[in-house]
């Protein structure tokens, strides 16, 4: 068969697959789904000061020794909270990178926080380490059975390597859980502009 021809049913054959993949949910249908419960809502830590990961020498237990929220960075996370309380979403944990910057998102966010190192910023770690959290992280997901959604605040590495997603700072995926504890993504929200705006909605 000429080489067009084979391109060509190749493409036909992909056709399918392709039509086959869901569309992403819009905004609304996110915060619908939100609103019934049973979901798990990944958050990127909201803006921090410049810089990449954290200064040599960094203390986990010391956010002075951390990058942290810039001041725009804590307004994004409390309009975050905003927006979540103004659609009605119900809330069951909030778990947290130990990291300052995602507990601040959290605590700002959502007026509470669970720190678990599991969800710990995976830039230092190397493939073991990474692949241990993953795991636990998949265990914990699987086992939760409160009503309401789940929050997982955490890192940009960490995101990327649970769903494959790059987020900005402050933005949220809205994801289901397989059986086997991974996530499948709906859809992402972005951060509110802020308070005052959500209030105006």
């Amino acid at each position: 068969m000429p080489r067009l021809l084979l391109s060509l049913a190749s493409m036909a054959l992909a056709l399918p697959l392709l039509a086959a993949e869901p569309a992403a949910a819009s905004a609304d249908e996110l915060w619908q789904r939100l609103q019934a419960g049973g979901h798990v809502l990944v958050v990127r830590h909201a803006a921090t000061e410049p810089g990449l990961g954290d200064p040599p020498g960094f203390v986990l237990g010391d956010c002075a020794t951390q990058r942290n929220l810039s001041a725009p960075g804590r307004a994004d996370a409390q309009a975050l909270g905003a927006a979540v309380r103004h659609h009605g979403v119900p809330v069951a944990r909030v778990l947290s990178s130990r990291w300052c910057r995602c507990q601040d998102t959290a605590r700002l966010a959502f007026g509470r926080v669970e720190a678990v190192a599991m969800l710990d910023s995976m830039m230092y770690d190397g493939d073991a380490a990474r692949a241990r959290k993953l795991a636990e992280l998949r265990q914990s997901v699987l086992a939760w059975q409160a009503p309401g959604n789940l929050v997982l605040v955490t890192h940009d590495v960490n995101i990327r390597a649970l769903t494959g997603d790059r987020l900005a700072q402050g933005e949220m995926l809205v994801a289901t859980r397989r059986p086997d504890g991974t996530l499948a993504v709906v859809g992402r929200l972005g951060m509110p502009k802020s308070v005052d705006a959500v209030q105006s909605m």
